[in-house]
């Protein structure tokens, strides 16, 4: 088989059904989607380089190579024949040295090609789920000065990606967002400015509370939750979660979901006592720079 494999560089876009076709059937087999959001937003924005391994016709693997990590995929009817150790190859080839990469789903198969090729744990994040639950009293005013509403396209842009900058300091992926990538989810099929929850103090946005809903049939996604630091410890964010249990059950979303960092202590805190239990787990992996 390998005689016929042919790798080269691409974009989503040029690959069209054939890329969608590989994505579509690894998330149907593996209960996650291979690629996160903001790397196929990068590869459309050429920000990522796109690498694809095709047997003819078919997309049989891809590859999103960004300067610091890196997200992979086999499709399932050609795994188990060295493909992904040959994505690898052609990964490192040329990647920086501390290149990380990451494993959606913790699979047994990733572990074994981590350990074969010298690869450590370094990071796990949880996706968390939970029953949207029943119609319930809300926590009450946070603070008299504090109003809730929604996301204002096109006026609130450069707010909250300051915003979510200041809360994601340390963040490698969510703090860098920036306008263009903020305005790109925009444009995709499930944005609703409806589902992007906010606080205000006065004209100051201070709190938010995004939600994905892609399908009436799939999770209800709370895709980030930020809180402005001059305002933590007064409750916003558990009444951002609370809202966002009202606005899924005015979607008739029937299961919540979030991905949350295992060491964020505070956040994986706040999730549990509302109710959302381990659902998958996904770890980045990195090779330990030698000296």
């Amino acid at each position: 088989m390998s005689a016929s494999l042919q790798l080269r560089q691409s974009n989503p876009a040029e690959l069209g059904a054939a890329f969608t076709r590989l994505v579509s059937r690894s998330q149907m087999v593996d209960g996650q989607p291979p690629f996160n959001d903001q790397a196929l937003v990068d590869a459309a924005s050429g920000a990522r380089r796109l690498v694809v391994a095709e047997y003819g016709d078919v997309v049989a693997g891809a590859v999103l190579l960004g300067d610091t990590e890196f997200e992979f995929v086999v499709d399932p009817e050609f795994r188990r024949n060295g493909l992904g150790t040959v994505l690898l190859e052609r990964i490192l080839d040329g990647a920086a040295p501390d290149v990380a990469g990451w494993a959606h789903g913790d699979h047994p198969a990733s572990r074994i090609l981590a350990e074969r090729t010298g690869f450590e744990a370094v990071r796990t994040l949880f996706q968390l789920r939970m029953p949207v639950p029943p119609s319930g009293p809300q926590n009450g005013p946070v603070d008299e000065d504090i109003v809730f509403g929604e996301f204002r396209p096109g006026i609130d842009d450069e707010a909250w990606v300051a915003l979510n900058a200041r809360v994601f300091a340390e963040h490698p992926e969510q703090g860098s967002v920036t306008v263009e990538d903020l305005r790109a989810r925009m444009g995709e099929p499930w944005f609703d400015a409806s589902d992007f929850l906010v606080a205000r103090s006065g004209d100051e946005l201070i709190a938010y509370n995004w939600l994905k809903i892609e399908s009436i049939d799939e999770p209800g996604e709370i895709y980030v939750v930020g809180v402005d630091s001059r305002f933590a410890g007064r409750g916003l964010g558990r009444e951002l979660m609370l809202r966002a249990f009202d606005r899924l059950r005015v979607r008739n979303i029937a299961t919540a979901a979030l991905y949350v960092d295992e060491d964020n202590a505070g956040a994986v805190h706040l999730y549990r006592s509302l109710g959302f239990t381990n659902h998958t787990v996904d770890v980045q992996y990195r090779r330990p720079l030698r000296e």
